[in-house]
C-alpha cells in the first residue's frame, strides 16, 4: 500500500449501499447510515487514508440504484496502476432463491436482490487478478435477517479470497465501526500503522454488538508474552457492554445472551433487575502490539479455549511484572471473566468478576466506577448459572459483595437475596 513509484496512481473507491433500518411498531430506527460513513472517510486526506504520497483518484458511489454502474466502477478501480482501497458500507442481504449474498442498493429487497443488488462475488471476481498486497477491502456492513443465517453458517464467506477487513453486525444492532476507524486513523499521527493495525485498534475500541462477525478470521498472536515481553496497558472491552445503552436496548442485549437454553435462569424464581454484562473500560489511547483485538476475534470465532489460554498467558505476565493485586493483573482477570461469559461458563465468569471486584475494593473506593463494573458483571453472570447447586453455592459471596458496594441499582441486593432464598428452599433434602 506504500509504494511511491512515480508512474503509479493509487485509487480509492467508496461504495455506499442501502441503509440498515430496524423496524418496530410505530417506530423505525436507522442502525447503519452508509452515506454518513462515506462523508467521514472523504473528510480524511487521501495521503493519510492511503498512507502514500502517490497521486490518487477518488470515486464515491452514494445513493446508486443500478448494479451495472457499480460493476463498471469496480472494473475501473481494479485496473488502477497503484494501490487500491475499496470501501463498502451498507445493508447485506441474501437472495431468497440462491442464498447468495448481495450488497443492497437503493430499492433492493430479498425478493429482487438478484436483479437490483450488487453480488458480493463481484468484488472477488473484479480483484482476483490483482496482487493481494496492492488491494485493501474495508467493510462496514449490517446483515439483515435473510443474510445473517448465511453468514452464521459460513463466517468466512465474505473474506474468502479477499484482503478484507471490517465488521458485519447482526440485524437490528447499531454500527459504529467506521467512525471509530476514522478516529484511530486521525489519532495515529504521522507514524501511521498499517490498515491491519488500524483495523485491530478500531475493533478493540468499538462497542461491537454480541455475535458481530469480524473480518478477517481471528489471527494468532505473533509471539507469546514470555517470548517477547510487551507493556501491559489498560484493557479494552472485548464485547459490547449494554450498561451504556438505553434501557430498551439493555433488555434486548440480555435477551440476546439467552439464545441457548443454558443461558436461561435455572429456576422460575424471582427475576433479576435489569443488568448488563460489563467489560473493562476502554483505554485513553491505543498502544502498539495490543493482543486484545486478536483475543477478541478468537473468541468471536468460537475458539474459546484458545482465547482463554492467550488471556491467561498475558495475565501471568502481569502477575510477574506487577504483582497479584496490581491493576494490570486485575484488568486481565476481568478480560478472562468476559471470555468465560462469551464461552457460556457463567460460574467461572461470576467467580472471576467477584474476585476482581474484591481486589479493586482493597485498593479503590467502593463507589469507584471500576468496582461497580466488576460487581455488576458478577451479578449479571450469576443470574445465568444454569445448575441450581452452583448458583446456590456462589450466591452468598455475591450478596456479601453487593452489600459492600454502594451506589448500584438498589434492586440488585434484594433481587439476589430473594433468588438465593428461592434456591435454598428448592434444594433437595
Amino acid at each position: 500500500m506504500r509504494s511511491d513509484t512515480p508512474e503509479e496512481r493509487s485509487h480509492i473507491l467508496l461504495i455506499a449501499g442501502d441503509r440498515a433500518i430496524r423496524r418496530r411498531p410505530m417506530r423505525a430506527r436507522v442502525t447503519l447510515a452508509p452515506s454518513d460513513n462515506l462523508a467521514a472517510l472523504l473528510a480524511v486526506p487521501t495521503a493519510v487514508l492511503m498512507g502514500s504520497t502517490l497521486p490518487c483518484d477518488t470515486v464515491h458511489l452514494d445513493g446508486i440504484h443500478d448494479p451495472a454502474a457499480v460493476l463498471l466502477r469496480l472494473h475501473a478501480a481494479a485496473a488502477a496502476s497503484g494501490p487500491l482501497l475499496l470501501y463498502v458500507s451498507g445493508r447485506l442481504t441474501a437472495d431468497r432463491r440462491t442464498r447468495h449474498l448481495h450488497l443492497a442498493l437503493n430499492g433492493t429487497t430479498p425478493v429482487n436482490a438478484s436483479r437490483h443488488g450488487m453480488p458480493w462475488a463481484w468484488l472477488r471476481a473484479a480483484l482476483q487478478h490483482r496482487p493481494a498486497a496492492s488491494v485493501t477491502v474495508l467493510a462496514d456492513l449490517a446483515a439483515d435477517r435473510h443474510a445473517w443465517p448465511v453468514l452464521r453458517a459460513d463466517p468466512g464467506l465474505l473474506s474468502a479470497g479477499l484482503p478484507a477487513y471490517g465488521v458485519v453486525t447482526p440485524p437490528g444492532w447499531p454500527a459504529t465501526y467506521t467512525r471509530t476507524f476514522v478516529q484511530q486513523l486521525r489519532a495515529a499521527g504521522p507514524d501511521q500503522p498499517s490498515i491491519a493495525r488500524l483495523h485491530a485498534l478500531a475493533v478493540a475500541a468499538t462497542e461491537l454488538p454480541p455475535r458481530t462477525l469480524v473480518l478477517p478470521a481471528a489471527q494468532r498472536l505473533s509471539a507469546q508474552p514470555d517470548q517477547q515481553p510487551r507493556p501491559i496497558g489498560p484493557p479494552d472491552r472485548l464485547s459490547l457492554s449494554p450498561a451504556h445503552q438505553q434501557p430498551e436496548e439493555n433488555a434486548q442485549a440480555i435477551r440476546a445472551e439467552r439464545t441457548q437454553p443454558s443461558a436461561l435462569l435455572p429456576v422460575q424464581g424471582p427475576q433479576p433487575p435489569p443488568a448488563a454484562a460489563p467489560a473493562p473500560p476502554a483505554p485513553e489511547q491505543p498502544w502498539q502490539q495490543d493482543p486484545r483485538p486478536y483475543i477478541w476475534q478468537t473468541a468471536q470465532a468460537g475458539r474459546h479455549s484458545e482465547a482463554a489460554a492467550m488471556a491467561t498467558a498475558w495475565e501471568q505476565q502481569a502477575l510477574r511484572a506487577h504483582g497479584v493485586s496490581s491493576a494490570e493483573a486485575t484488568q486481565w482477570a476481568e478480560i478472562r471473566a468476559d471470555l468465560a461469559r462469551l464461552a457460556g461458563n457463567y460460574l467461572l465468569a461470576t467467580q472471576l468478576w467477584a474476585s476482581a471486584a474484591r481486589t479493586r475494593l482493597a485498593h479503590q473506593a467502593p463507589d469507584a466506577p471500576e468496582v461497580h463494573t466488576a460487581t455488576q458483571g458478577a451479578a449479571f453472570c450469576w443470574q445465568h448459572i444454569k445448575a441450581p447447586s452452583e448458583a446456590r453455592d456462589s450466591g452468598p459471596e455475591l450478596i456479601a459483595l453487593l452489600r459492600e458496594v454502594p451506589g448500584l441499582d438498589p434492586r440488585y441486593l434484594p433481587w439476589a437475596e430473594r433468588r438465593l432464598e428461592y434456591l435454598q428452599r428448592s434444594a433437595p433434602l
